[in-house]
């Protein structure tokens, strides 16, 4: 097509923001929206990695903690628990079972939480009293974690308002549709450009 190599940066940009949003409304540009499994969050739904914007969901010894808080709230096991993670962050991210299990057998070689008796291969994790010694004291750490996580729900559903969802699934289509017509060229890509950027500029002054 001309225009892949005829266009400047901004004609560029104007079709890679269309790229980011065929993710989540199911256009031809790739499923990498900002929401998606393999977009910026990293995490994704599902568990798959343990990313956010800009780098790891967690800092060091935050996953630890959080962790054994889940677990002193009531007996858990490792899947649970990454469920549970889940549904803070309104399923925008999920730990995965690599990060999680290990960190478990740490807190447990630490004398942190104890694996129950039970029947069935799968054993729940107790915490023991070491383990809320732990925790007394991390009321504001603990908060911070959990405001975070709870952020990305709240995120998504602000992108999954019904009015702006709908305006944005009719951008992505009726830029789709003139990219896809004849006589696109790196002219119009610019005016598409700053038709963007001048949408982007009045959505940051409101």
């Amino acid at each position: 097509m001309r225009f892949e190599h005829d266009c400047h940066g901004r004609g560029r940009h104007a079709i890679r923001m269309m790229a980011m949003m065929g993710g989540r409304f199911g256009g031809p540009f790739g499923k990498g929206g900002p929401f998606s499994e393999d977009g910026p969050l990293g995490g994704g739904r599902g568990g798959r990695g343990g990313g956010r914007r800009g780098g790891r969901m967690f800092a060091g010894g935050e996953l630890r903690l959080l962790l054994l808080h889940l677990v002193a709230e009531q007996p858990r096991h490792g899947y649970d628990l990454i469920r549970a993670i889940g549904e803070l962050a309104g399923g925008e991210y999920a730990p995965s079972p690599g990060v999680v299990y290990p960190t478990l057998s740490l807190l447990v070689d630490e004398g942190m939480i104890a694996e129950e008796a039970g029947e069935g291969p799968r054993k729940a994790f107790a915490v023991t009293d070491s383990g809320r010694a732990e925790l007394h004291g991390k009321d504001a750490e603990l908060d911070a974690i959990l405001g975070r996580l709870k952020a990305l729900g709240e995120q998504r559903d602000r992108a999954e308002s019904p009015p702006v969802r709908r305006a944005m699934g009719n951008l992505h289509t009726a830029v789709r549709n003139r990219v896809m017509a004849q006589g696109f060229d790196t002219e119009t890509a610019h005016a598409i450009a700053d038709i963007l950027d001048e949408a982007a500029r009045r959505i940051e002054r409101l």
